[in-house]
């Protein structure tokens, strides 16, 4: 038995039977710029459920911790229940979208190492970007825990642009968010997809995400699929 609890922009999600798991139900809905675009995916949600688990199953298996429980459907699965930490961590490996637009940098420029960058996880606001000293600064979380939320991010980063070469794909950069467990365990949680990931196609730079949806370049159906296929079919 399942208790609705809230909806997001992507996806809903419910109580459950146990206490410390909930039920994530993935939707076709899209947004962008702060849901100030809206539209609909199809099979967008089945796709970025399989492609969230099959990522969390190979974080877990290096050694992370994430929310993952288990898959029950196509567009449903359990995670375990997590107090969000308000700080969206961005990971960028090549420059692109906000960040090539506040510098003037061309999107594609190689980075000389990873950056990360936070912003403040409130739609209102418009997820502000948020100078490293704020997030403890401001009570989001402890230091310990800031630190902790780094050292992930960075090592989910290796993992992801591996994963991703494997199936000739560019990790340009791509969202995380964290969230602690009732025992006040960082984890892992949100998901891992092409609405959170920017994935270029590593022999024709061709974007395989959600900026095809962003910059009305067409075939979004069709680069959310390509990316199952070369990862799950």
């Amino acid at each position: 038995m399942t208790e609705f609890l809230y909806e997001g922009k992507a996806k809903k999600i419910f109580k459950t039977d146990n206490p410390e798991e909930y039920l994530v139900y993935f939707k076709d809905d899209a947004t962008a710029f702060n849901a100030q675009k809206k539209g609909t995916v199809l099979e967008k949600g089945i796709i970025n459920n399989k492609l969230s688990n099959y990522f969390f199953k190979i974080i877990e298996s290096r050694g992370i911790p994430t929310h993952f429980v288990r898959e029950i459907s196509d567009r449903e699965s359990i995670v375990k229940k997590v107090k969000i930490i308000p700080v969206e961590v961005i990971v960028r490996n090549k420059v692109a979208g906000s960040m090539a637009k506040r510098m003037g940098i061309d999107e594609g420029f190689i980075l000389k190492y990873p950056t990360i960058e936070f912003s403040y996880k409130n739609d209102e606001l418009g997820d502000p970007l948020m100078a490293d000293s704020y997030v403890v600064a401001l009570g989001l979380c402890s230091d310990d825990d800031f630190n902790t939320i780094k050292k992930y991010s960075m090592q989910i980063n290796e993992i992801l642009k591996e994963e991703m070469l494997k199936a000739e794909i560019i990790l340009i950069d791509f969202k995380l968010e964290f969230g602690k467990t009732s025992d006040d365990t960082i984890i892992l949680a949100d998901e891992i997809s092409p609405d959170t990931c920017r994935l270029w196609d590593a022999k024709t730079n061709e974007k395989l995400d959600k900026d095809r949806f962003r910059r009305d370049l067409g075939n979004v159906e069709g680069a959310y699929k390509e990316v199952l296929k070369r990862f799950l079919q």
